[in-house]
C-alpha cells in the first residue's frame, strides 16, 4: 500500500515547535492513510536531556536515521549534518519511490532540501516544502566576508528547491512576499501556515484549579525558550538589571548553549533577582503561569522572516507581552493587533527599560485584559485545530491532483 512520506529534521522528543507541528501533521494524515516519518536522532537543543522512557503515541511508522548530527553551532558541522541527512533521505526515496505517493519536507537548508527535491523530481513524486527560515540570507548576513559570492552560489540552490516544490509553505506573510519577489515565483506558489501551538494543554491548565503565581511573590518577568546565540537573553538581563524595578525578578526558563554565559553576566551585574529554571516536559503552561509579563526579544532584522513560536505560547498563557523586535514585522503586528502588550525597537536598552517599568506599573486588571486579548487572538490565528485543517487540506488536495 502506498504511503505519504514526511521528512523532518526535528521531531519529538525534541521540544521544538516545528517538530511538534510535524508530529501533529503525521498523526492527522495517518487517520486518512499510511504515513512514514523520517527524522535524525534527537539532538536539539544542545545539551537537552531527552526522556527516552516516554514513548510517542504513534499511528504511523517512524524511521530514525543514522545520519551525522551537529547540535553545536558550527558552519562545517551544520553543513555536514545537512548533507548527511539529505543523502540518507535521497537514498531512501530512491529505494522506495514505487511505494511513496507524496513527500512533505521540513529538512535542513539547503543541502538536505536540495537532495530531497532532486529525488522527488527524479521519480515524479509531488513534494511540499515548508520553510522555517530564509536561506541563504540567514547565513550570509552573519558572515564577516565573502557574503556576495556565497550568497549568489547558495541562492541558486534555494531557487531550485522552491521552484521544483509543488507547493511552498511559509510561516509568515512577510516571508511569503519576500520569497515570491526575490525568487521570482508567483504568490500562488506559496501558502502561509504558522507554526501553531497545541492549545489543548493551555486550555486544560486554564480550566483547572492549579495555582500559578503565588500572592505576594515578586513581580515576575519571564523568558521561556531556547537560550542560544540568537535569543538575546543577555540583552534582557542587562536591561532588567538597569530597570531596577522594586520587588521584581526575571525568570529565564529553559536551557541552551548561552545559559552559562547568562549566569556569569547576572553574577557580574550582582543581579540576584535573575533566576534560571528548567521547564519539565509538558509543563509550559504551568511554568508560564508564574509570570506577570513575558519577554520576547528578536535581534534587529531578525523578525521579518517568521513569527517566533514563543509568541503563540505566550498568548495562550494569557500573559501580556513586551516585544523587543522590528516594529513593522508580522510578530509586532500580531502583538499590536491583539492589543496584547507593548512593542519596542530591538536592541535598544533604554526603550526596553522604560517598557519594563511601564508594564510593572500597570494594575493587575490592566495586565489581565492584555493577556486575555492575546489569548483570543491566538485562538483565532495560532491554534492547532485551525491550522492543522488548513495544512492537511493542502496536502490532500495536492495528492488528488
Amino acid at each position: 500500500m502506498k504511503y505519504k512520506l514526511i521528512i523532518s529534521c526535528v521531531f519529538p522528543p525534541e521540544p521544538t515547535v516545528s517538530g511538534q507541528v510535524m508530529y501533529d501533521v503525521a498523526t492527522e494524515l495517518a487517520q486518512k492513510g499510511q504515513v512514514v516519518v523520517i527524522s535524525p536522532k534527537p539532538t536539539r537543543p544542545q545539551n537537552f536531556k531527552f526522556d527516552t522512557s516516554v514513548q510517542l503515541d504513534k499511528n504511523f511508522r517512524h524511521i530514525i536515521t543514522d545520519s551525522f548530527t551537529s547540535p553545536k553551532m558550527s558552519l562545517f558541522g551544520r553543513y555536514k549534518e545537512s548533507v548527511s541527512f539529505g543523502r540518507w533521505c535521497e537514498d531512501y526515496i530512491s529505494k522506495n519511490h514505487q511505494d511513496i505517493e507524496m513527500v512533505y519536507m521540513n529538512a535542513w537548508p539547503l543541502f538536505s532540501q536540495e537532495a530531497v527535491i532532486r529525488a522527488s523530481k527524479k521519480y515524479n513524486l509531488p513534494c511540499v516544502t515548508i520553510i522555517q527560515d530564509i536561506y541563504p540570507e540567514s547565513l550570509t548576513n552573519k558572515l564577516p566576508f565573502g557574503k556576495s559570492l556565497i550568497h549568489s552560489l547558495l541562492l541558486r540552490k534555494d531557487k531550485y528547491i522552491l521552484k521544483n516544490s509543488d507547493k511552498v509553505l511559509c510561516i509568515s506573510d512577510n516571508m511569503k512576499s519576500y520569497l515570491a519577489k526575490t525568487r521570482k515565483l508567483p504568490l500562488s506558489h506559496f501558502e502561509v501556515i504558522v507554526n501553531w501551538q497545541n492549545e489543548d494543554s493551555f486550555i486544560k491548565y486554564r480550566n483547572s484549579n492549579s495555582a500559578g503565581k503565588q500572592s505576594g511573590s515578586p513581580f515576575t518577568f519571564m523568558y521561556l525558550g531556547n537560550n542560544g546565540p540568537v535569543a538575546g537573553v543577555e540583552f534582557l538581563i542587562a536591561s532588567f538589571a538597569k530597570a531596577a524595578i522594586p520587588n521584581s525578578r526575571f525568570l529565564i526558563a529553559g536551557s541552551g548553549s548561552k545559559t552559562e554565559d547568562c549566569k556569569d553576566l547576572a553574577k557580574k551585574l550582582n543581579a540576584s533577582n535573575v533566576e534560571f529554571i528548567t521547564v519539565p516536559e509538558g509543563k509550559v503552561p504551568h511554568t508560564q503561569d508564574l509570570a506577570d509579563v513575558m519577554l520576547l526579544p528578536v535581534k534587529k532584522n531578525g523578525a521579518y522572516s517568521s513569527i517566533p513560536s514563543k509568541l503563540p505560547a505566550y498568548m495562550f498563557s494569557a500573559k501580556p507581552i513586551i516585544g523587543s523586535l522590528d516594529v513593522d514585522s508580522d510578530t509586532a503586528k500580531a502583538i499590536i493587533s491583539a492589543n496584547a502588550g507593548l512593542v519596542v525597537q530591538p536592541e535598544d536598552e533604554q526603550v526596553l527599560i522604560e517598557a519594563m517599568q511601564k508594564v510593572a506599573a500597570w494594575t493587575e486588571e490592566e495586565r489581565a485584559i492584555k493577556g486575555e486579548n492575546g489569548f483570543r487572538y491566538a485562538m483565532d490565528h495560532f491554534s492547532k485545530s485551525g491550522n492543522l485543517r488548513k495544512i492537511t487540506g493542502i496536502l490532500l488536495n495536492l495528492e488528488r491532483k
